[in-house]
This record gives C-alpha cells, structure tokens and sequence, in this order.
C-alpha cells in the first residue's frame, strides 16, 4: 500500500500501523484490499489474534479454580478489567464484559425496569442504533413512556433543544449515542449528560461508535452508565459496560442464584467468553503502544491511550477532509451529515451517501469487486434511516474511515467511484 508525503511525515508512523494488521494484506481479484467497513468492526492487529490463541493453547480454564490454569484465567480477567478501567478512565470494579452492546444493554434495561413504573418516561434519539432505542421500548410493556429528540435533518445532528424541551421531571432515563454509527455524527454527550442530571434523571451513552475514532472519559462526562463493543476499536467480539459503582452495587439484575452478589461479578451472566476478554486486554495495548510510538515520553497507559487518539483524530480528519471534498464532486451524489470542514470536529470520518440511479447496494457491490469494502442498508440505525425517508431505498452506502486507512486507498475509492457512475 502507497504512503503519500503527508502521511509519511504525519504523527502516525502508518507503516508501522498496518503491519501490525495482517489482514490489510489481502487482495480481491488482484486489488488492494481498503477496509473502509470499521463502523460494522475494525480489523485486528497480529497482538489480539496471538492473545486468543495464547489463552486458549495455555490457559483455557473456568474462573475461581483451585489449580493454575484457573488462577491465571482470573488473573487475566482482572488484568482485563484493569485495562479497560484505563481506557474509560473509572475504576475496574465498574467495568463489565458481555456478549455483545445489545446483550448489555436488555441486561440494564431489564435491571432499572424494576423500578419504573406507569408515567415515568425516557428519551431517545432518532440518530441512534437500535441497540440503544429497542431494550429501552421494551420497558412500554411496564406503562413507561418513550419520547424521542429530533434530529435537523440538514446536517443529520441532534436537535439539543429539542432534546432539552423532551427532558421533564417525569423522565427517569436519557439515551443517547456518542456518535452515529450511520453518518458519522458526534453529539454534545456532556450536555446530555447534565440536562439528564438536572432532570433527576439516569444517562445511558451509547459510544460504541466513537471508541475508535476519541478518547472516552466517564468521569469528565459524569454518565451514569456507558457501553461500548471492542470489535469497533481492534480487538474480539464482545461488549464492554461501565456503571457508576453505586448503580451497580444498588440495581437488581436478573441472575442465577448460584452467582455471587458481588459487583460487578454479578452483572456478568454465566460463563465469559474468556479468551476473548484476553484479547481486549491486547486490543487497549496496541492503542498504548501506538501512544508510545507517537509520544516516547509519556508513561502510564492512560496517558499512553490519549496520545494515540490525539494523532489518531489528526489523521482521520485529514482523511475525511478528502474524502468529502472528492465525494462532493461527484455527480448525483447525496452526502447526508456534516459536510463544512470548519465543523469536522463534530463528525466521525462515518460518512453516509446516496448517488443518483444507484442503489446503495449496487454500489457497495460494484466497490467490492474492485477490492473496496464498505457496507449498504440502515446499519440497524432504521430510525434514522426511515426519518430521513430513505429506508425503503436501501438507505445509504457507507464509507467508514479508521486510522489503518491512507489517503491512497481515499484516491483510489474516488477514482473507483467515479467510473462506476460514469
């Protein structure tokens, strides 16, 4: 893969990035593979793959044993624990794994359903995944009241005053995505966070889409509650909550007896998927490995964590930069989000389009073939997508930029593009 002059002297050492990625490598009828899929999941670095590996060939083990595999199966989760507590910046007793964002969500929503009752009411978005709108619609069965905030379809960004105008004594919770995972956009989540707080209200945000492309930080945001999946930021398929202590310790969930009441342990229904959790810990280091490699000053892995994303940003706004701007001089083309560059510090480089006498479909395919992965539909964000009228046109093509991208592969995908549509 060609690395331009920019890219070459940018903060991101970019050759040494995608060798540690073995599946950039691939071809497709003797194409360059560029995966600009990582909305839908990120690849994995080489570290990640060798974890798993690892634990399975040495470790594989049940927790709380009286023998070694067992011990270092719980050392390991504890190690995992920790790791994500850096990269949340919380505590390790307030991190939890899961099956999946989805899976961990029913779990809360079913836990705080025990105490809402007929009247109580919570705020969505129409920006959001339906992971984050259908576990918290499954509570009208207990007479809750769902409200939603409306988006200006213009820019395909929250309406906050609209947000705030839906916000009443009556809401009990508020949730909302850290960025859509369908056009790319960011929301203000600190202000969310403290219009729910005003309110009396809980927070539930959505960052499964944002963990790649910034840093989080729960204790800055004061959230409530906070998920994201570890496959959208390099590592295994699985989702990772974190819960102020004091939810987790009050809140019900539902269990097997035989489960220790103790948090977070207890939110963690049966068996984890153990190898997995191993590689989450090697996803988060190869972050910090690449904070060292942009900065060799900075010491502890937090630090570590917010020197990666602060290159990481640089280079993906350049990236969408562009994109966007090529995008826009295509014929026909349709870009739905934020598109003036002056506010790409409000946009993840997720960007969502539509070219005239094409479907999303064909396009998706015709790119595939040519070795350009990318993805078609509603991407599970339908609420969008039937808001914005285009569901039953196939809703968008989506191009979905991460820091492993270069600006050659942008170059090629425009010029792919624009032979299609000719």
């Amino acid at each position: 893969m060609a690395i331009t002059q920019n890219e070459a002297t940018s903060s991101l050492d970019l050759m040494w990035i995608r060798g540690q990625f073995p599946s950039l490598a691939q071809t497709v009828n003797g194409h360059p593979v560029a995966f600009l899929d990582g909305p839908g999941g990120t690849q994995v670095p080489q570290r990640v793959i060798d974890a798993i590996g690892g634990y399975l060939a040495r470790d594989n083990a049940n927790t709380a044993g009286a023998y070694p595999t067992s011990r270092r199966t719980d050392a390991m989760i504890s190690g995992a624990r920790a790791a994500m507590a850096d990269f949340f910046n919380c505590d390790p007793d307030e991190v939890i794994f899961g099956q999946n964002m989805t899976a961990l969500t029913f779990a809360l929503s079913r836990a705080l359903g025990r105490q809402f009752a007929p009247g109580n009411e919570i705020v969505l978005t129409h920006l959001d995944h339906d992971a984050n709108i259908s576990p918290w619609r499954a509570l009208e069965e207990r007479g809750v009241t769902i409200r939603f905030a409306d988006i200006n379809p213009a820019d395909c960004t929250l309406d906050m005053h609209d947000l705030a105008r839906k916000i009443s004594g009556h809401t009990r919770l508020v949730a909302v995505g850290y960025a859509s995972n369908a056009v790319g956009t960011i929301n203000n989540v600190k202000e969310a966070v403290s219009l729910a707080r005003k309110a009396g209200a809980l927070s539930y945000i959505d960052a499964v889409h944002y963990a790649p492309h910034g840093p989080i930080d729960v204790r800055a945001l004061d959230c409530d509650f906070l998920v994201c999946s570890t496959y959208k930021f390099f590592g295994p398929h699985m989702g990772v909550l974190y819960g102020k202590r004091e939810h987790l310790k009050r809140l019900q969930p539902y269990k097997v007896r035989a489960l220790t009441n103790d948090s977070p342990f207890r939110w963690e229904w049966g068996t984890l998927n153990h190898e997995c959790i191993a590689g989450i810990t090697a996803c988060v280091e190869y972050l910090a490995d690449l904070g060292h490699h942009v900065d060799p000053a900075v010491q502890k892995r937090r630090a570590a964590l917010l020197a990666a994303y602060g290159a990481i940003q640089q280079h993906e706004r350049d990236l969408a930069e562009r994109l966007i701007r090529g995008l826009l001089a295509l014929p026909g083309l349709k870009l739905y989000g934020i598109s003036d560059p002056k506010r790409f510090d409000q946009r993840c480089p997720t960007i969502a389009v539509r070219i005239e006498g094409h479907t999303p479909l064909e396009l998706a395919t015709m790119l595939g073939e040519r070795g350009f992965f990318t993805w078609d539909g509603n991407y599970y964000a339908i609420n969008l997508t039937e808001h914005l009228d285009v569901e039953k046109r196939g809703g968008f093509l989506r191009i979905g930029l991460v820091h492993y991208n270069t600006a050659d592969e942008v170059e090629r995908l425009l010029a792919a593009l624009k032979d299609i549509i000719s």
